[in-house]
């Protein structure tokens, strides 16, 4: 009975409560069901690293990629990568293996002088985009990556429109908080809450992926991350406004035609009936 109790404890999905009460060399903790696959690992400084660990289609053997630290990459957004990394295994690709193609053609750019004083906020973002987030050609192949192609187009255009519009010639290992900051405020204050909330986390995204890449000093840290922590305590919103809105005569028709056949539960519809 008692092995039975420890087996069910052992398939209890991942919680954000569980990762946030984790202590440095804490046993690995792993999600379950459609997320298996998944774990997490606290190190001895307390970094907090979220992996994928799975059976390499090339080879059969067990291998691991690293998804992201925690709390800069969030548990939803974790599985989210999770998902995207086991259909690349499902098509027969071993995502380890094209993982380390990348940093190869990324050590070749550091030989030629990319990192250091040469790796622009530019070469960055372009870097997370061709290397991470667009599809590529590889061996003659085209590979999917993280995003679907609306989400491609929609990441290099929050990257542009803010990031390197203001920063995109400043060395990347010169960016300090109160860059991203005066950034992000900028464009607060021009009443694009969503988008400042956009660019923080995708610029955030692209400065995890440039230090996993090593294209920094080890003593670099994500200047992001102290910068999200000052806006927020400046009280300012990186989300959207509440708003109040009316269904048109024709909105509602159509709502109407549309719930009975809905899959609803019939409490469902008479709440949303009741609310109307």
């Amino acid at each position: 009975m008692q092995t039975t109790l420890n087996t069910k404890l052992e398939k209890k999905p991942l919680s954000s409560r569980a990762i946030e009460t984790m202590k440095p060399n804490d046993k690995t903790k792993t999600d379950s069901g459609e997320n298996s696959g998944l774990r997490i690992k606290c190190g001895a400084a307390g970094t907090k690293t979220f992996f994928y660990r799975y059976k390499s289609p090339l080879t059969g053997k067990l291998v691991q990629i690293k998804i992201g630290n925690y709390p800069t990459v969030k548990l939803a957004n974790a599985r989210l990568q999770l998902q995207e990394l086991k259909e690349i295994r499902r098509s027969g690709r071993c995502p380890a293996s094209e993982l380390k193609l990348k940093n190869q053609e990324m050590k070749k750019k550091s030989a030629l002088g990319i990192r250091g004083n040469g790796f622009t906020i530019e070469d960055m973002v372009e870097l997370y985009l061709t290397q991470y987030i667009e599809d590529k050609i590889i061996n003659g192949k085209q590979v999917k990556d993280a995003r679907k192609p609306k989400g491609q187009a929609e990441t290099r255009r929050t990257l542009y429109g803010d990031a390197v519009r203001v920063l995109g010639q400043k060395q990347a290992s010169d960016i300090k908080r109160k860059d991203i900051s005066s950034l992000i405020i900028e464009i607060v204050n021009r009443g694009a809450n969503v988008q400042a909330g956009n660019v923080l986390r995708e610029f955030s995204s692209a400065f995890e992926f440039a230090i996993g890449m090593d294209m920094f000093d080890d003593e670099f840290s994500n200047p992001c991350i102290s910068a999200k922590n000052s806006i927020l305590k400046l009280g300012m919103r990186l989300t959207s406004q509440r708003r109040r809105r009316n269904l048109s005569d024709d909105e509602l028709r159509q709502f109407l035609r549309w719930l009975p056949g809905s899959v609803f539960t019939v409490t469902q519809k008479n709440i949303l009936r009741f609310t109307l």
